[in-house]
């Protein structure tokens, strides 16, 4: 990986990509810290303790910090993806969409992008509309009223609205996905904190724990052996072998070669965890809009409340963590499954094998090949979405601990899955501008 970094640097066109993503980085970094209009930051300092656990302590990680200071960028990129999920989801049902996602094109994917961009702004006011709701309670704003309200939620809209731009640029002109990059560089700007956490365990009061000591290496350990097994997994791939049949075009031959078809393990990447959190996060910011007083009172919607607010909190009733592990789980599997086929298409592959004069051996081509590839790809979706579940849930099984564990499981598999996913497209990047450094 630095190997590919330092021959990246030497190349001109992959260095000012790269430098133009860092200056991106850099304005997103700055945005975090612009608290928005009419905020008092004495009061808002006074209440920061309540969101630095739980699931909020989660959005405040992804966000780096920019949901425990009320800044512009406090809602993240989450509403561009969940308005992605759900043009998704829509275009299954409607025929145009369907068609503009299948076809691709510059055309349907401008269609498609300007479709998911109005809906982000929707989201994005109904979404600032709740965090504006819920936080008019805590007494931080200098003039509560209808317009400091307008002046917050114009604000975060327009906060997620340059942040949707900044993914854009990097993806375009720059190195790696960019919403993905916002998310990465927001997690591991909470990393300077982690060490402060494990000094303050093992010298606790000023004076040095054994116990502290323990649990700190215990956490490291922990931590450097879930990093190795999320790029194992990340890495590790089924490959099915493929033959091509010789054919005579003219003079030459064509044809004949073996080769295979790479299936990733977790073919879905981080995607399906960084879903499934922007959906469990979602009621905690609307419902409070039609309750203010949510966190005190009684109900199914005070349970929903506190179903999604369940995620490390101690201060919630263990029945609401284990079942909101449970659909956390089955939301990492099932957006797994969702990912992985929207991604890769059995019966798209098979025809194109057949097309070509391929066959997997052993396997008749049309739909056998079809079938065959559709029970590996259930297989390993299967194993791929419990593994992601399983690690993302981690920070749950430690609700009674007294370590802030927001930075577990979850953010381990999106920084991991990030900067594998980002080095890849470095070596795209290299290889398409004939850059041989790398493979010596």
């Amino acid at each position: 990986m630095f190997k590919t970094i330092k021959n990246a640097l030497k190349t001109p066109d992959v260095r000012k990509r790269l430098l133009y993503t860092l200056i991106l980085i850099v304005i997103f970094r700055l945005g975090c810290f612009i608290t928005v209009p009419g905020v008092d930051a004495f009061a808002l300092n006074d209440i920061s303790n309540e969101y630095s656990s739980g699931l909020s302590g989660l959005i405040d990680i992804i966000s780096g910090g920019a949901f425990s200071r009320f800044s512009i960028f406090a809602m993240t990129i989450s509403p561009y993806i969940t308005a992605s999920i759900v043009i998704q989801l829509l275009a299954m049902i409607i025929p145009s969409l369907e068609r503009a996602i299948k076809e691709g094109g510059e055309e349907g994917k401008a269609k498609i992008n300007r479709y998911t961009k109005m809906l982000t702004i929707l989201l994005a006011f109904i979404e600032g509309l709740g965090i504006y709701i819920s936080y008019s309670q805590s007494g931080i704003f200098i003039e509560p009223g209808f317009l400091t309200g307008f002046l917050v939620i114009i604000s975060l809209i327009a906060g997620t609205a340059l942040l949707m731009w900044l993914g854009e640029q990097i993806t375009n002109k720059g190195i790696g996905n960019g919403i993905s990059i916002i998310i990465f560089i927001g997690i591991i700007s909470s990393l300077p904190q982690v060490v402060i956490t494990l000094y303050n365990l093992i010298f606790a009061n000023g004076a040095f724990s054994t116990t502290g000591l323990l649990t700190a290496l215990a956490i490291v350990i922990g931590a450097i052996v879930l990093v190795a097994g999320v790029v194992f997994v990340q890495q590790a791939e089924r490959r099915v072998p493929v033959q091509y049949a010789k054919k005579v075009v003219g003079r030459k031959m064509y044809g004949g070669q073996n080769t295979h078809i790479p299936l990733k393990l977790a073919m879905a990447g981080v995607m399906p965890v960084i879903f499934a959190s922007s959906f469990m996060t979602f009621p905690a910011m609307i419902i409070p809009m039609f309750n203010h007083d949510i966190a005190t009172a009684t109900g199914f919607w005070a349970g929903v409340y506190k179903f999604s607010l369940a995620t490390s909190s101690s201060a919630v009733p263990i029945g609401y963590s284990i079942a909101n592990a449970i659909v956390y789980l089955l939301l990492i599997v099932g957006f797994t499954f969702f990912y992985t086929y929207a991604t890769f298409n059995p019966a798209e592959v098979s025809n194109n094998i057949k097309k070509n004069g391929g066959f997997i051996p052993g396997i008749r081509a049309g739909k056998p090949t079809t079938d065959y590839l559709s029970a590996i790809i259930s297989k390993l979706t299967w194993f791929g979405g419990l593994f992601l579940s399983i690690i993302a849930i981690l920070p749950m099984l430690m609700r009674f601990t007294n370590l802030n564990v927001a930075f577990g499981g979850t953010s381990i598999l999106i920084v991991v899955g990030v900067a594998l996913e980002t080095v890849q497209q470095l070596e795209s990047q290299l290889v398409m501008r004939h850059y041989k450094g790398f493979l010596e």
